[in-house]
């Protein structure tokens, strides 16, 4: 899943994204509104979390006009604002959920992971289809009862594919989902993670649709 992280607290912006990292996302930080706005006009993310406290404008600001171009983008704010009327305001504004400063990993995670199940087909934090059981809360995964031994990569690849079972994923939305701006990408990446992926969970468990991308049959 790939993750926009508006948070002008540098510090903090990148404690955020390596946290983020270690549970398998894939995670772009800018620190203005005005540099989120055109993101999520250009290269829309999965998510999107949003600091309220920005320096150029208002988080609900930037809110409100995402709200008015991609009525379906999860959003979840963050801020140090804890006043009841400040939470509704949010809320009221669009967004999906409210975490307000300082707050645990562990609750960012697990909001995260509710926010992330309404984005695809499956409905727990468990997705099993066939005999693969991809577990999200500990990023594992099990063939016939037996855990696999996956790269980051391909764990990432073999989630996103998993969670949207039934729905063929284009290789850019896959590529994006698995790679940061600051990471170079190669042409053939992504065929070689789907390669290593069959010889560990089988040849005909994911799909080639040609000149599209990739996909898991739900059944």
């Amino acid at each position: 899943m790939q993750i926009l992280l508006v948070e002008d607290d540098y510090p903090l912006a990148k404690a955020l994204q390596q946290a983020l990292q270690e549970q398998q996302h894939t995670v772009n930080a800018v620190g203005t509104g005005e540099a989120a706005l055109h993101i999520i006009d250009t290269e829309k993310p999965d998510i999107v979390i949003l600091d309220l406290g920005l320096p150029d404008t208002d988080g609900i600001d930037v809110l409100k006009k995402t709200r008015k171009k991609h009525s379906d983008l999860p959003i979840l704010l963050l801020t140090a604002r804890a006043e009841l009327d400040d939470r509704i305001t949010g809320l009221d504004s669009g967004a999906d959920d409210y975490l307000a400063k300082p707050f645990e990993m562990a609750e960012l995670f697990a909001r995260l992971r509710v926010l992330e199940r309404r984005l695809g087909t499956a409905h727990s934090s468990e997705i099993v289809i066939h005999n693969v059981c991809l577990d999200c809360n500990n990023n594992s995964v099990k063939l016939n009862g037996t855990e696999l031994e996956l790269s980051r990569k391909e764990y990432m690849l073999l989630k996103s594919l998993m969670e949207n079972a039934g729905r063929i994923q284009t290789r850019s939305t896959l590529e994006r989902r698995l790679y940061s701006w600051d990471e170079e990408v190669a042409s053939n990446a992504l065929e070689v993670h789907v390669h290593h992926l069959r010889k560990k969970l089988g040849s005909n468990f994911i799909k080639t649709v040609r000149g599209v991308g990739y996909k898991i049959e739900s059944h």
